[in-house]
């Protein structure tokens, strides 16, 4: 098992990561051109890269090689599937008329902010399951009924 202290400078790293892409290299609103934004894309990758090679590297548990192939094939899979919330971010720009140097800003703070929500829930709902297994069947109807209000209220 991974130590406490392996976690904790993870999501240090990640925290400062965060700080500085919003308190340092993007403290003024501007727009992003499509250079800036294929140089950020190469230093993030890059860093999961390296983050991959770090776990090859170091085998914390003597399986560095299957937990290095398992955390980048998981990092493939997020990079791709990510694809689709970029029409979505697309459409509520439009929508909204949101000024192209205020976007980063916007998505940060909601990425952030998708990621803490995503967090609490998770936790709670890993909670209630422990405490009463019977709730599981209530999410899962819970999930089918939105799920067909959805494909029947939806208007394009």
């Amino acid at each position: 098992m991974v130590s406490i202290y392996a976690w904790l400078g993870f999501l240090l790293f990640v925290f400062l990561m965060l700080a500085l892409d919003l308190g340092v290299f993007n403290r003024k609103a501007h727009v992003v051109e499509m250079k800036e934004a294929l140089i950020w894309s190469a230093v993030w990758i890059a860093l999961a890269l390296l983050f991959t090679f770090g776990i090859y590297y170091f085998d914390l548990e003597g399986q560095g090689k299957q937990k290095a192939l398992e955390f980048l094939t998981g990092y493939i899979i997020e990079k791709s599937l990510s694809i689709d919330n970029l029409f979505v971010f697309i459409m509520l720009f439009t929508f909204f008329n949101v000024e192209r140097k205020y976007q980063h800003k916007i998505l940060f703070w909601g990425i952030l902010g998708a990621l803490i929500m995503r967090a609490v829930f998770i936790f709670a709902g890993v909670a209630l399951i422990n405490k009463f297994h019977w709730i599981i069947y209530f999410f899962g109807t819970f999930l089918i009924f939105t799920g067909l209000r959805m494909l029947t209220k939806t208007r394009l």
